[in-house]
Parts: C-alpha cells; sequence; structure tokens
C-alpha cells in the first residue's frame, strides 16, 4: 500500500463507514478494522472516513474511538489531571483556542523527539567515544555470556537474563568452582562499571 501523507497531489485515502460498523478502503477495495486504521496513523497515512450512507465527513469521531480503544485496552497515556482538565475546557471561553494550541503542541513534542533521536544516533555513528561504548556494550555482552556458561546458577540466571536476550546462549551442563565464580563475578562488575564511565561521558558530551 502507497503511503499517501498530507499534502501528496492524490489526497487522502477515503474510508467508507457502513452502517454496520464495518470499514471499507476504498483504495484496497477491502474491509478493515479500527486497529488497521491506528496502524496507518502510525505510519503517517493520511485518510478521511466519510459515511457511506450520507457521505459526511466523520474522521474525528473516529479517530476518538480509536483513542478510547487503546485507553480501554490498558496501555493509558491520557492522565487523569489532563483528561479533567481537557473536559473542563468544553463551553470555555477558550475552547475555540484549543485545538490549534494542541496540536501545535504535540507538533512540537514530534520534531524535539525526532531531534533528539537523531543527536543520540549522531553522538553514536559519529563520535569515537559514542563508538567505543557500542562496541564495548557488544564486548561485555560477551563476556557475561563467557562469564556464565560454565556457572552453577547457570540456569536460574538464564531466566533473570532472558528478557536482554541473553538466556538463550547460557549453558548450565559444566560445574564451575566458586572461586572461579566469584572471580568471574568480579570481573563482570569490572566491565559494567566501565561501560557506565563511558556512558557518562557520551552524556556529557550530549549536554
Amino acid at each position: 500500500m502507497a503511503k499517501t501523507k498530507k499534502g501528496d497531489p492524490d489526497g487522502p485515502i477515503t474510508i467508507k463507514k457502513y452502517a454496520n460498523r464495518r470499514l471499507y478502503n476504498t483504495q484496497t477495495s477491502n474491509y478493515i478494522t479500527l486497529d488497521f486504521l491506528a496502524e496507518m496513523t502510525r505510519n503517517d497515512i493520511d485518510f478521511v472516513v466519510v459515511d457511506a450512507k450520507t457521505g459526511d465527513d466523520i474522521t474525528h469521531n473516529v479517530l476518538t474511538q480509536i483513542i478510547v480503544d487503546e485507553e480501554s485496552s490498558g496501555q493509558n497515556m491520557l492522565p487523569v489531571n489532563f483528561l479533567r482538565q481537557l473536559i473542563s475546557m468544553y463551553g470555555n471561553s477558550m475552547q475555540s483556542l484549543m485545538p490549534s494550541y494542541l496540536e501545535a503542541s504535540m507538533d512540537n513534542f514530534r520534531k524535539n523527539q525526532k531531534q533528539f533521536q537523531e543527536a543520540v544516533e549522531g553522538a553514536l555513528n559519529k563520535n569515537p567515544l559514542g563508538q567505543m561504548a557500542v562496541k564495548n556494550q557488544k564486548q561485555f555482552q560477551e563476556a557475561v555470556e563467557n562469564a556464565l556458561k560454565s556457572s552453577p546458577l547457570a540456569g536460574v540466571v538464564e531466566k533473570a537474563l532472558s528478557p536482554l536476550g541473553l538466556g538463550d546462549k547460557i549453558a548450565s551442563n559444566d560445574e564451575a568452582e566458586e572461586e572461579e565464580m566469584s572471580a568471574k563475578d568480579i570481573e563482570i562488575m569490572e566491565l559494567k562499571q566501565q561501560l557506565a564511565d563511558i556512558q557518562s561521558k557520551i552524556d556529557t558530551l550530549d549536554d
């Protein structure tokens, strides 16, 4: 599916909503779901939702429903105090100014987020210290894996480190002496400290 963004000559994709609440994508000639519309929004694909019977633009209602569904799923992003303040603005003399204010605020947030990501990537890719941090992080990971291969606690550590993607690589069949375990623990702690020091220097450069 080709992306159709704001300002493109082709215009936004038209989505028709029928009385049975089904959504029809006129570009791909198939029925879609609200989840699919949410994904289109995340991918910056512009669309407009119209009532199939009256032709009225109901994009606002549909987008609001997507937000309600997202909030109801447990992925709460809107704080209660913000919702209270937003509701209190309805009927307020400042209500007419809120849409443009909220839109501008979100646009600035998106721009700042992008600039921050670019700055971090630039620091890691162009700065020698950043490249060293990436290299040391990889070496640290390999050191942890090698140190834990013969650990008698490998099974326990494997479970604890599985979210980091390290657990699958730990071998738990070999036994190790307690002295070896202690020495390796010290080595790992030293590596962690070195990585923390390098990260601190990177943070200083970003400031």
